[in-house]
């Protein structure tokens, strides 16, 4: 028989029921079934790997065996297998392919031949002697039979600590050429993954012919089995397998050799690519290697299976590999025969990132220009622009996806547009005095000048939500500064975004610099972004909370500029003015409620309960359908009171608010502290003494007296527009404009001065002499 199964007959009948019913209740009660889908053609996206039903695993020789190729990697091998696990409970479909026989088997033929030593032989020989006493040479197929055993029980011992049984199945290349064997290993493990058994898979190393050289791989039902890569593409396709994930000892396919200087990960793949590939040595184990995987990889694709060459030997991202690649992120190599008609997103930072290193060494008039030209676009193109806006709008309602928040953000008006443009001439004005400008100038010594001069920061990746207005905003803040600009927008801005991401494109082509600011159109994830951390330099979220939030913990490596939370308070001190406090108060909470300074907490102070000024207040808000949560304190001041709120760190986003008494100015300041998020907080008094002492004590980014917290904005401080507002102690705090998307560096002038001359033998002295810097002085 050409398949020997071994399905954990030896278990008690009674454990084998349980693992089974297990199996199925973990894979309704923790995640939705997968369900299966038509086979016949590959995903066409990482995304759509989420659909995977059925899944084949491969596990090299490198990844199973340890790095003296003499037995197992047993805590890489148990982390795979919890992966597999997981994905089994989920309700998906899954099989391994895997080597280790031979390792597992040289050590344990190893080990046999040392004890089987004679004690005499030992002892006459001497210590030293045996320390060096030759081991034969162990042939493969000895070692493949004497393994086996062991590593079937290895894999059956860890699956069962997750209720899931496993059966054995060696093949050869012959069983799949006679037609009635292939048709029985085809029912067999139909039958295996019916049962919810995850099937392991070998070549039957034991008595396998050597491999021989041979043209084949040309066509969906020729495939020859000379390795376990070669194996695995041939049961993915057989068995109608939607995704085969290779694991290997490199993280994937590169456009060189990996480890040579320009060597690039590969990220997709695609049929026709492979002549301009070249491939590299073959790993220290297996009989595979990189070509041989690739062949395979674009046979199973061409069968309609998808695949996924991957690393499954680095402890950083082994106990999630598996996992990861089945949820879509950008991990490995992807094999696709659907090329985009666009670049893809490293080559747009490339393309970004060399026009923008020449925005940068244009004139600041240039720059000027080209933000003024955008301003004009946006006022010439408005039917167009807003025509795109109401697409989206339109979609995004009948969707019923989104909030009522979100969709506010997303709507643009003439009047909106026509404020865009002001702020961008404004900001042409200030970017004339931007890029190169000297701020600090030091003698060093004779003939050796220091210059501080401010720099672009290099490529900056904005990604948002909704707000297309944010597009153009930052596009010009980017050009003022000679950024080079990713800029990732919301699938629901999609119409919008693609008009002003187009217009100002136009405006950087009138000197020649259009590819400075990239759109990301590709279907991207925003955790992949966040990870390219060797070609972009600072990520500024603008969006909800729980974006930032995300992109913060996602972000490796790379600086991120913004806040968590816009937990905004507004304290109406005991000697406030009416009028001011309930203008102030409908202003910050009923302007734009969906903003991140729109008010979200109203401190009272504890004398104006049962007052006229409360009465007001509370009335006014009603008035407004502003939905009112009761803090603690103000709770138990009340027989009936509003529902008492769940966090006093709440960011509502809505019109809902949450009401809290305080017993002083300074109770509000230490309120503001545990509870705010350091984005805009506001005092009402008029006691200039009270006022001075919160606007000291409040630790916040913008502190406000009698104003709005509506006013915690980049155009409304004169800024022209803002990339966000950053809550980081480093860095820009507040609204970010301008002279938050600049470094610095240091230029130095000499005439061959060394070190060596300022020493305590040296002929020269430190001077470090300040020189005044000119008004407008650029270097």
């Amino acid at each position: 028989m050409f398949a020997r199964l071994a399905a954990c007959s030896h278990l008690p009948a009674r454990v084998r029921q349980l693992n089974v019913s297990s199996v199925s209740i973990r894979s309704f009660s923790q995640t939705k079934f997968v369900a299966p889908r038509p086979h016949g053609k590959s995903f066409a996206h990482r995304s759509e790997l989420k659909q995977a039903k059925r899944v084949v695993v491969k596990l090299g020789s490198a990844v199973v065996t340890r790095g003296d190729e003499c037995g197992l990697a047993l805590g890489r091998l148990a982390s795979i297998v919890e992966q597999v696990a997981m994905l089994q409970n989920q309700g998906r479909e899954m099989m391994i392919v895997t080597s280790g026989a031979v390792a597992f088997g040289k050590q344990r033929l190893r080990h046999e031949i040392l004890l089987s030593q004679s004690v005499r032989q030992a002892l006459h020989s001497g210590q030293n002697q045996l320390k060096e006493m030759a081991i034969p040479v162990l042939e493969a197929r000895a070692c493949a039979a004497a393994g086996q055993s062991g590593l079937m029980a290895l894999y059956e011992a860890m699956f069962t600590q997750y209720s899931i049984c496993t059966a054995q199945i060696l093949v050869t290349n012959l069983d799949f050429h006679d037609e009635q064997k292939r048709r029985n290993l085809n029912s067999t493990l139909h039958e295996l993954l019916r049962m919810n058994i995850v099937p392991i898979i070998n070549t039957n190393d034991a008595v396998v012919p050597p491999p021989v050289p041979n043209s084949d791989m040309q066509g969906v039902n020729v495939i020859s089995i000379k390795d376990n890569d070669s194996l695995a593409a041939r049961l993915a396709v057989e068995m109608k397998a939607d995704l085969l994930i290779a694991l290997s000892d490199v993280q994937g396919l590169y456009d060189s050799p990996p480890g040579t200087d320009d060597a690039k990960l590969i990220d997709i793949f695609y049929p026709g690519d492979q002549q301009s590939i070249t491939y590299g040595t073959k790993s220290r184990v297996g009989i595979g290697g990189m070509e041989a995987k690739v062949k395979a990889a674009l046979w199973a694709l061409q069968g309609g299976t998808s695949v996924v060459i991957a690393n499954g030997t680095d402890p950083k991202v082994t106990g999630h590999v598996i996992t990861d690649i089945v949820e879509g992120k950008k991990v490995g190599t992807f094999f696709s025969e659907v090329k985009p008609a666009g670049p893809t997103v490293e080559q747009q930072t490339e393309m970004a990132r060399h026009a923008g290193r020449a925005l940068a060494s244009l004139d600041p008039d240039q720059r000027a220009e080209i933000i003024c030209s955008l301003a004009e676009l946006l006022t010439e193109k408005k039917d167009e622009i807003l025509s795109a806006n109401r697409r989206d709008m339109e979609l995004a309602t009948t969707s019923g996806r989104y909030s009522q928040a979100l969709i506010d953000r997303l709507s643009l008006s003439t009047a909106k547009l026509n404020s865009l443009a002001i702020g961008l001439r404004q900001l042409s004005v200030s970017s004339r005095n931007s890029v190169g400008r000297v701020l600090r100038r030091t003698r060093i010594s004779n003939n050796l000048e220091l210059e501080q001069i401010t720099v672009p920061i290099g490529v900056l990746l904005v990604i948002f939500e909704s707000r297309p207005d944010c597009l153009p905003q930052v596009s010009a803040l980017a050009i003022a500064s000679g950024n080079a600009l990713l800029l990732k927008g919301g699938k629901e801005a999609a119409n919008t975004n693609r008009i002003l991401h187009q217009l100002t494109q136009e405006a950087l082509s009138i000197h020649g610099v259009s590819d400075a600011v990239q759109l990301v159109s590709t279907r991207e994830e925003v955790e992949d972004l966040c990870h390219l951390d060797k070609v972009i330099d600072l990520i500024i979220p603008r969006g909800s909370s729980q974006l930032v939030r995300d992109i913060q913990r996602a972000a490796k490596g790379i600086p991120v500029l913004g806040h968590s939370e816009g937990v905004c308070h507004v304290y109406i001190d005991n000697e406030a003015s009416i009028d001011k406090a309930i203008d102030i108060v409908r202003d910050s909470k009923c302007d734009y409620p969906a903003a991140c300074n729109a008010m979200e907490t109203l401190l009272i102070h504890r004398d104006l309960l049962r007052t006229p000024i409360f009465d007001q207040i509370i009335d006014m808000l009603r008035a407004e359908n502003v939905k009112i949560h009761a803090g603690p304190r103000f709770a138990s001041y009340l027989t009936f009171s509003p529902s008492e709120v769940k966090s006093l760190r709440t960011e509502y986003g809505d019109l809902e608010c949450c009401i809290e008494v305080v017993d002083s100015m300074h109770d509000a300041v230490d309120h503001i502290h545990k509870y705010g998020s350091s984005h805009t907080d506001v005092i009402v008094t008029e006691n200039e003494e009270t006022a001075e002492q919160f606007l000291q004590q409040v630790d916040s980014a913008c502190v406000f007296w009698n104003s709005s917290s509506r006013f915690a904005d980049g155009y409304r401080f004169g800024l022209g527009a803002e990339v966000g507002i950053s809550t980081a102690r480093i860095h820009a705090r507040g609204p970010v404009g301008l002279e938050g998307l600049l470094t610095t560096k240091w230029v130095l002038r000499g005439e061959g001065q060394t070190v060596a001359d300022f020493s305590e033998q040296g002929s020269m002295k430190y001077l470090h002499e300040n020189l005044p810097v000119p008004q407008g002085n650029f270097s």
